[in-house]
């Protein structure tokens, strides 16, 4: 396995768990008029950078995509935009640790299928098998799984209070 893409693949999961743990400090670094949602997801959308150059770098894709390819890609990512379009970037990206108040959502996939998110990305990264090396899949979806482990176990109390 090549230590730079493991590293790229991993980025962004020391980041969350750190923004998990210590929501305060981070509403405190954004500061007062930046959206710490807003921040959050912009930093996160260059971690998935990195994440897909690493994998990227260890990719062949010399075979046309297999018949798995294209159900899983498209389920997978029907669900992230569909959690995407329920709750929306504060839903998304910590708003409830933020301080923010985010409505429950029942609406499919909510209610149906735990943490659809993650889900959907675990789906998108299987269709890529053909032409990534499974470690990095396997590596990349490990990081999901320790998200969804971290974030099933929230404290209402550690919650950030916005500045006023």
């Amino acid at each position: 396995m090549g230590l730079l893409a493991a590293i790229g693949v991993l980025s962004p999961f020391p980041f969350y768990y750190w923004l998990w743990r210590n929501p305060q400090s981070w509403v405190n670094l954004c500061g007062r008029g930046r959206d710490p949602s807003r921040v959050m997801g912009l930093v996160s959308h260059f971690l998935k950078l990195v994440q897909f150059i690493s994998l990227f770098s260890v990719s062949s894709l010399s075979r046309p995509p297999p018949l798995y390819f294209w159900p899983l890609l498209a389920f997978g990512q029907f669900l992230n935009f569909r959690v995407y379009q329920l709750i929306g970037e504060s839903g998304t990206y910590y708003g409830v640790r933020f301080g923010k108040n985010i409505p429950w959502v029942t609406e499919f996939p909510f209610g149906y299928i735990k943490d659809p998110q993650y889900v959907g990305s675990i789906l998108s990264l299987l269709a890529f098998l053909s032409w990534v090396p499974f470690q990095y899949i396997l590596l990349w979806s490990l990081g999901y799984v320790f998200m969804i482990h971290l974030e099933s176990t929230e404290n209402p109390a550690t919650r950030a209070k916005p500045l006023s």
